[in-house]
């Protein structure tokens, strides 16, 4: 791809978020390459800085490759500036993954020795750590007080998971994945901005993820959805001062402050849903509930020695459907409508059949849009007939748009 220079005034790209992505010497320095490529897939304006020490586990050459400007390693390495204090004041967010013990050390303690360690000094940026190392190194009470202090600070730590460590060991350690990092970046750029308590007082439930329908004890029909448009528009109603419950049926972290039901199938959905409300000011219902089922599910598990089993489908009840038409006055009905063609027209036909004020309308067969993206492209077609096109952004500047629209409605009802 080609590279993006900066332009004299501030962020790369336009309106793209500055990410300055660190990178020290570890071995899970590799899964810091599936960073870069998905936060500029999100669309953010990735700077690669790496340590010198961290080449000699991946290249520069690759991040060349998939950054959005040419990588660095060294205060040198740029002769008409001064790299860090560029890196550090264009940047929205530096997040470093991995962070090893030694990087960590140096950060807490202020030491600037080479490009990294003095970008993160002269930063007033917000700072995520993705710390990765052995269980023994991990668990060392200098490496804790390190990054005490650090949070002391402000700095956001993605925490390492368990799992397999370098030579073969188990335990604690094991840099986070690619996904949870940059899911944390994104959720970090999408509060950069303070947004005002206009769902303040008003009680919102929120639908997210795929439902699952069981055919056997271990087989199921589901579909693509990963939950993160559903749980984006969580975290979103909460930051606008909204008490939220969550309905999902994905294992993605949970929104901090809300109230979160668990569910799996389309009928345990339904039962959250229709409980709760009534007690609703503002019902987004953004799972993607499947239309079918098995009527009749196992108690065992098919095998193919028995031959192919006829599997009868039956459809599930329409949720939105029925919140639509169990409304009380006032209250605002938001639905999601996943379409592959004639997107707009399909979107108005169930605007008007299901009885919502909203429907946010998407093309998921559109490159980064929709089902388990960090990234969306909608238009919300309103049953006063205002159209908002929503052009491809983070999945929490998508919740932030469908929000404008709900605050204006809640403010002034269509009659």
């Amino acid at each position: 791809m080609g590279q993006v220079t900066p332009d004299d005034t501030g962020t790369a790209g336009g309106d793209r978020p500055f990410v300055v992505l660190g990178v020290s010497a570890g071995i899970a320095a590799y899964k810091a390459v599936e960073v870069c490529r998905r936060l500029v897939d999100a669309g953010a304006h990735v700077a690669p800085v790496l340590t010198d020490r961290a080449t000699r586990f991946v290249g520069r050459a690759t991040f060349d490759a998939l950054g959005s400007e040419p990588t660095q390693t060294s205060v040198f390495d740029e002769v008409s500036a001064i790299p860090h204090t560029r890196l550090g004041q264009r940047a929205d967010v530096v997040v470093v993954a991995p962070a090893t013990a030694d990087l960590l050390a140096r950060y807490a303690a202020g030491l600037a020795d080479d490009l990294l360690t003095t970008t993160l000094v002269a930063t007033a940026a917000p700072v995520i750590v993705c710390p990765a190392m052995h269980t023994e190194m991990w668990e060392h009470p200098a490496v804790q007080a390190n990054l005490a202090t650090l949070v002391a600070r402000g700095v956001t730590v993605v925490p390492p998971e368990d799992g397999r460590l370098a030579g073969g060991d188990l335990g604690s350690g094991r840099m986070a994945e690619p996904e949870t990092i940059v899911d944390a970046v994104l959720d970090l750029l999408d509060r950069r901005t303070p947004v005002t308590a206009d769902l303040a007082g008003l009680r919102v439930l929120v639908s997210a993820g795929g439902t699952r329908e069981a055919i056997d004890p271990v087989r199921f029909i589901t579909n693509r959805s990963s939950g993160k448009q559903g749980h984006a528009l969580a975290a979103a109603a909460l930051r606008r001062g909204a008490d939220v419950v969550l309905v999902t049926t994905s294992s993605l972290p949970r929104p901090a402050g809300a109230e979160v039901v668990e569910v799996e199938t389309a009928a345990q959905m339904e039962d959250a849903m229709l409980e709760r409300a009534a007690g609703a000011d503002v019902v987004v219902m953004a799972a993607a509930v499947a239309d079918f089922r098995p009527k009749v599910a196992t108690d065992t598990k098919l095998h193919k020695a028995d031959g192919i089993p006829e599997l009868v489908l039956e459809a599930t009840n329409d949720i939105l459907s029925e919140l639509g038409r169990r409304r009380r006055p006032g209250q605002v009905l938001v639905g999601f409508a996943a379409e592959t063609d004639d997107v707009a027209g399909r979107a108005q036909a169930k605007l008007v059949a299901k009885g919502v004020d909203l429907m946010v309308a998407n093309d998921v067969s559109a490159p980064q849009v929709g089902f388990d993206h960090d990234t969306n492209a909608v238009t919300i077609f309103g049953v006063d007939g205002t159209v908002t096109s929503v052009p491809l952004a983070t999945k929490g500047a998508v919740a932030d748009a469908v929000y404008d629209r709900v605050a204006r409605l809640v403010g002034d009802p269509p009659t």
